[in-house]
């Protein structure tokens, strides 16, 4: 079962992009917070922050992708209202 992401049987559960957007937000208000402290752990945190980000913006574009692909192949996502997946098996258990 998923504990964030929407299944079918967390039909509440987010959009993986949705949570990408989320947590890249955070991470940039951190990076703001931190953006005028020049010590040196802070300017690697702030590159490893930088980093982190753009894989982070890597995954939102291929999620956004994975779900234009679903989207235009199998129409909008039912899971919300507890429609079945629109791909693989509502047998398949996630752990």
């Amino acid at each position: 079962m998923t504990r964030f992401l929407r299944s079918d049987a967390h039909p509440e559960g987010y959009k993986l992009e949705d949570l990408l957007l989320a947590l890249r937000g955070e991470i940039i208000h951190r990076c703001d917070a931190i953006a005028h402290d020049h010590r040196p752990e802070a300017l690697h945190v702030m590159s490893n922050n930088l980093s982190i980000l753009k894989h982070i913006s890597e995954s939102i574009a291929l999620a956004m992708e994975s779900t234009r692909v679903l989207d235009r192949a199998f129409g909008p996502s039912q899971a919300a209202k507890g429609g079945p997946p629109r791909i693989g098996s509502a047998d398949d258990k996630v752990a």
